[in-house]
């Protein structure tokens, strides 16, 4: 990665997304972060060597990056987004992991020059096994989708939807979905210890069984039903637990679809 990347925020997502760039190799001179915290940004400077600023207004004039990365938390990025205007239109794209802030919302406070693409990573970026949906406007170039998907990967996997409608289900699968997660572990580690296991036993079973599970997903060809059944044997333990969770009324695909269907909903009203 030699283009000119800026950086706005580095947090913990932005602080990931960072230290996989470092990892693959990316030329730390080539990245500048904006971040007013001072203590994070002093660590980015001695942690990976990049050039850190404190303000927008520090950057050069001539300064012209190729992308600009918005990881800020949301409620930020009202005052902080038209900062940026000045690159718009001069071979820039416009990144952003906020959740709630659509396209449009870009478009305003940067102008209609300006290539956007929103993304919706989640959490395990952190551990480089994250998933981020990705979804541009019209003045966003192959080059620079290629640039963005480059930047993203660094991560975890990346996926592209045409449609930006589609990023709410995405927010209520994906994006939240490692919560539902670690929900379950919980949710596993009470009911071993209803079952009569030490608390801590318990937790570590749930915890190393999701685990463990959800990577023998990820390296298995396999669908999920399938490896699903391939742990079930018939009149087994295994069976009399799934009769119970996959219930048709009250089963653990009902409850998931209503969860989706609400976060889905409630991500259509924080973008207004």
């Amino acid at each position: 990665m030699a283009q000119e990347t800026l950086l706005v925020g580095c947090g913990k997502m932005g602080g990931a997304m960072l230290q996989g760039w470092i990892e693959r190799g990316a030329d730390p001179a080539a990245i500048t972060i904006v971040e007013p915290m001072e203590e994070a940004a002093v660590q980015a400077r001695a942690q990976f060597g990049v050039n850190a600023v404190g303000d927008v207004t520090e950057l050069a004039d001539d300064y012209n990056p190729e992308i600009v990365i918005f990881a800020v938390k949301p409620q930020g990025l009202d005052s902080i987004a038209p900062l940026y205007r000045r690159f718009a239109g001069a071979g820039t794209v416009f990144m952003s992991i906020a959740a709630g802030k659509p396209i449009r919302f870009f478009e305003q406070a940067l102008g209609d020059a300006a290539a956007i693409v929103r993304c919706m990573p989640n959490t395990p970026a952190a551990v480089r096994r994250g998933i981020t949906a990705a979804c541009a406007n019209g003045l966003v170039s192959d080059g620079q989708r290629a640039l963005c998907q480059g930047l993203l990967e660094a991560v975890g996997e990346v996926v592209w939807v045409e449609d930006e409608g589609l990023i709410d289900p995405v927010t209520a699968l994906s994006g939240s979905g490692p919560a539902y997660v670690f929900l379950m572990i919980e949710c596993m580690a009470e009911a071993g210890v209803a079952a009569g296991l030490p608390a801590d036993i318990a937790a570590r079973l749930a915890r190393a069984t999701v685990a463990g599970s959800g990577e023998l997903a990820r390296q298995s060809d396999e669908p999920a039903d399938q490896l699903r059944r391939n742990v079930t044997s018939p009149g087994g333990t295994t069976e009399a637990a799934l009769g119970v969770l996959m219930e048709d009324k009250d089963g653990l695909q009902q409850l998931m679809t209503r969860a989706l269907d609400a976060a889905t909903r409630r991500s259509r009203e924080l973008a207004g």
